[in-house]
């Protein structure tokens, strides 16, 4: 069985025991989280596709970790003119581990 959710703007398709990494979530290592907004069920049969969220769905899963991803560099330059900007990113991330995906 699989689940299509949405959370922090984006849509994951996931399916027990998929790790995944998410936009930051203001929760603990170790703790579990539930994850209400399904799109679609699927994997039995017919797959169930909500309008816009299956009603009662829900998909649990446990925080692995909270960390930043690697940095990126943003240059930017204009020519003959001595102008030139270093920035870099960081973008914070919750990595999940999905345990049950509720019907």
């Amino acid at each position: 069985m699989y689940a299509i959710i949405r959370t922090g703007g984006k849509q994951y398709r996931v399916a027990e025991g998929d790790a995944l990494r998410v936009e930051k979530l203001e929760v603990k290592a170790g703790d579990s989280v539930k994850l209400d907004e399904v799109l679609l069920l699927g994997g039995d049969g017919e797959a169930r596709v909500g309008s816009p969220l299956i009603a009662g769905a829900s998909v649990e899963a446990r925080v692995v970790r909270q960390a930043r991803a690697q940095k990126i560099l943003v240059f930017k330059k204009r020519k003959r003119t001595g102008y030139h900007k270093s920035q870099g990113h960081r973008q914070a991330y919750t990595e999940l581990r999905i345990t049950k995906i509720n019907a």
